[in-house]
Formats: C-alpha cells, sequence, structure tokens
C-alpha cells in the first residue's frame, strides 16, 4: 500500500522534476512529476489521478491514497509504464504522492468536462479557473509563438522595438471611440492606437514595431470585437508606396506560418485546426471591385463605405475556391473610409486623387486582420487633410510637428493579435482568445 507523503515528509532524494511530454524518454524509469490534480477517479483499492503540467496531462495510478480536490497542486514520484490506452501512451504508477498547494474548495467548473456543458458566459466568469483548460491555454500558447514570430522576423528585417504612451491627450483616429480619463484635472484617453508615435518613431529608427495593448470604446457587443486588444504595429520609412508594405506583411505572415507549424503543432492538433499556407504573392483586389464581386457571384449587395461582415466572408470564400489562398489585399480605400493621415492614391496622369486613398486592409478565412497603407509624409498636405477631417490642429501639434522636418514617405499596419489566433485555430468567439477579456459588460475578472 502505497504512504501519502505530506508537505513536512518530501521524498529524501529528490529526483530532477520530470515534465509529461518527456515520459516516453523515461520508460521503465522512476521520475518525478510535479503539476495540477486534472481530474481524478477512486475505485475502491485503486486511485486515478490525471496530472496536468504545463506539457500537457498524463494518467498517474496508486492505492491508498488520499486524493485532494481537483486543481491542487501535488508532486508524484513514480515509475514510468508503458500503457497504449493513457494518454501520451505512458502512465505512471504511484511510489510517493505529496500534496503542494491543496484546493480549499471545489473548483465551480469542472475543467476535464467544460467543453461540452458550461455556458460560455460561466467560463470567462470562473476565467481564473478555466483558463487552465487545455484547449484554453493550448490557444494563448499559440498567441505567444505568433507574437514572438512577429518579433523575430521584424528584426531580422532591420526594425526595432518601441513602447508608446498608452495615456494620451487626443485620438489617432479623430477622436472617435475614446475612452476619457481624468489626469490630474485635465481631460485625456486612454489610446485606441500607437499610429502617431511610431509615425514619429519613423524618423528616430526608419523601421519599427509595437506589441501592446490599445482601446476601443466601441459599444459592440459580437464574436469579433473586444474593447481592450493585443495590437501587432508596424511603421516602415523610405517606402515607394502602400506596396512595399503589403509586400512586408506577405513576408512576415510566411514567416509566422512556419514558425507555428515548428512550436505550436500540437496546439493546432489539440483544436483541429489547420495551419495555412502563405501565399507567396497574396491576391489582391480593389474595393469597388470587391463589392461588385459579391454582389455579382453571390447577390450580396454592400451598403456603406467598406465591405460588411458578409462581405469578407463572400470575398475570402472566393479566393480560397479560385485561387487557394485563404488571405486577400482589399486595396484602395476611399477617403472617407480611412483617418486623416492615409495617404492619396495617384489618378492615372500622376495627380493625387481626392477621393482613393493608398490604404488596405487584410483579409483572413472571412474576416479583417489588419488594417494599414500609405501614410501622408508632406506637412503642408497633412494639414490639409486635418482641416478637411474637421480636426482640431492645436490638439495634434505634438504629432504634426515632426512633418516640418523632412520625414520620408512611410507607411504599415496594424494585426490584433486575437483575431488572427481566433481565426487560425477556429474559435467562434475573439473573447476566448485572450486570457482576460475587456468587452461591452466585462471588467472582470
Amino acid at each position: 500500500m502505497t504512504t501519502p507523503a505530506t508537505p513536512e515528509q518530501p521524498t529524501q532524494q529528490r529526483l530532477p522534476r520530470t515534465l509529461t511530454r518527456d515520459l516516453s524518454n523515461h520508460d521503465g524509469q522512476t521520475v518525478r512529476l510535479q503539476g495540477f490534480v486534472h481530474a481524478r477517479r477512486d475505485l475502491g483499492g485503486v486511485q486515478f489521478v490525471v496530472l496536468r503540467d504545463v506539457s500537457g496531462v498524463t494518467q498517474c495510478v496508486g492505492s491508498g491514497l488520499t486524493l485532494p480536490l481537483a486543481e491542487s497542486s501535488v508532486e508524484v514520484t513514480g515509475t514510468v509504464k508503458a500503457h497504449p490506452k493513457a494518454p501520451g501512451g505512458f502512465e505512471v504508477q504511484i511510489k510517493e504522492f505529496r500534496v503542494i498547494s491543496a484546493a480549499v474548495e471545489a473548483s465551480p467548473v469542472e475543467i476535464p468536462k467544460m467543453e461540452w456543458n458550461v455556458n460560455p458566459e460561466t467560463m470567462l466568469d470562473y476565467r481564473v479557473v478555466t483558463v487552465r483548460g487545455l484547449k484554453e491555454r493550448a490557444a494563448l500558447k499559440v498567441q505567444a509563438e505568433l507574437v514572438a514570430a512577429f518579433r523575430d522576423h521584424l528584426m531580422t528585417e532591420g526594425f526595432t522595438e518601441i513602447s508608446t504612451p498608452k495615456i494620451v491627450s487626443a485620438g489617432a483616429e479623430g477622436g472617435a471611440n475614446l475612452f476619457p480619463i481624468d489626469y490630474f484635472g485635465h481631460p485625456a484617453y486612454l489610446a485606441q492606437s500607437p499610429q502617431l508615435y511610431k509615425q514619429i518613431m519613423v524618423g528616430v529608427f526608419e523601421r519599427v514595431f509595437e506589441v501592446a495593448p490599445v482601446y476601443r470604446a466601441e459599444e459592440h457587443a459580437t464574436s469579433r470585437h473586444l474593447n481592450e486588444y493585443l495590437s501587432l504595429d508596424v511603421e516602415m520609412g523610405f517606402i515607394e508606396d502602400e506596396e512595399d508594405v503589403m509586400g512586408l506583411e506577405n513576408r512576415l505572415l510566411a514567416s509566422i506560418m512556419t514558425r507555428l507549424k515548428a512550436t505550436a503543432q500540437a496546439e493546432f492538433d489539440l483544436l483541429g485546426a489547420t495551419i495555412p499556407d502563405v501565399p507567396a504573392h497574396i491576391p489582391r483586389v480593389t474595393l469597388l471591385d470587391a463589392r461588385a464581386l459579391v454582389q455579382e457571384k453571390y447577390g450580396h449587395v454592400v451598403g456603406g463605405k467598406d465591405l460588411d461582415p458578409e462581405a469578407e466572408r463572400l470575398l475570402c470564400q472566393h479566393y480560397a475556391e479560385t485561387q487557394g489562398s485563404d488571405f486577400v489585399f482589399v486595396t484602395k480605400y476611399p477617403r472617407a473610409a480611412r483617418p486623416f493621415y492615409a495617404h492619396p492614391d495617384s489618378n492615372a496622369d500622376g495627380s493625387l486623387s481626392s477621393e482613393i486613398t493608398r490604404g488596405f486592409d487584410l483579409l483572413f478565412r472571412g474576416i479583417e486582420i489588419t488594417s494599414g497603407g500609405q501614410r501622408i509624409h508632406d506637412h503642408a498636405m497633412l494639414m490639409d487633410s486635418i482641416a478637411a477631417y474637421k480636426l482640431k490642429p492645436e490638439t495634434l501639434e505634438g504629432y504634426t510637428e515632426v512633418f516640418k522636418y523632412g520625414m520620408p514617405p512611410h507607411g504599415g499596419f496594424a494585426i490584433g493579435a486575437e483575431r488572427l489566433t481566433a481565426k487560425l485555430l477556429g474559435i467562434s468567439n475573439v473573447r476566448y482568445a485572450r486570457a482576460f477579456p475587456r468587452d461591452r459588460h466585462r471588467l472582470t475578472p
């Protein structure tokens, strides 16, 4: 009979810790595991404990154990044995079982079963526990790898990481959708984008990027919107036009997917998702042509000045079917659909258009994941644009000042990390692609 150890009676000769993913390297050997009680069963004289650590789960079998509540952190010392029905093909026969930190009450959600019987809002209400679930943490692992790949690739292309203020005096996109705050008696806002600062920093490093949260006071309560999300921002100087920016994003996405295949394939397998291939040249279609295409091919009439969600879905369906691409750039956005700093496009005679910009969106599997384009770099043109948008020049002086001093042609884009993660993994609601989401109705946990 196995005698359970107590926290005051640790194993005398401590073995190095083994992770569950490495058990195949220790068949027949004694190992020491540490992790959480993922699940437990007591079949009279035999107890089964499914232990979860950062690398996965494994079945541990013993007798005479006093099992703590699920989610308690424990230490198991035992012998590794091959077992075809056990997770990973191996189980651990317990020699010693020690409770490191016992759960003081039952978990509000039974993590191994929550996928099929827990209300989605309950999963968010008890996120401090539910985020421990295997699929939940897999999504966050993929996002972490995605962000690491984003950083690594940009550095190989000569970019420098920057950090910009998240408390600002004015909005980056004309003042809409801002969260106001009291800044020592003065009005201020949470930053909705690092756009203006990353443009300024082009004058310093030429190529810059930032990974940071941004805040949008949008009243949407949909599966695709968050009020705080992780923005992956890029800006590059000395470009010819927006094609240079789209080319960079094309290479960046290809590099990210290559990294995910090498480091996160297990997480994609767990979630039944496929890592997409990125075409060497992602298809392009102008906004006007895109609207015409979905109307002519699918009978969907698009209102407004942009594409609606259904049009985005249909356009992606078309390019997936006709060109085998999960990605499509929508280009040449009208001025009315772009912020004041969007650079006007060229007319056939070489003059600048008063209606069309060099702005673009990137759609992926039916949803926009990127907005970008070339920015205005000429001071006089920028001041004219600010006036045309009926903005107050004095609120943007800290930004416009730099354009008096020789700013080069430049452009960039921003990727919503949660949206990209959700679409990669087939997660239906973007809230589950963030550890602790902030949406229209949620400030906790």
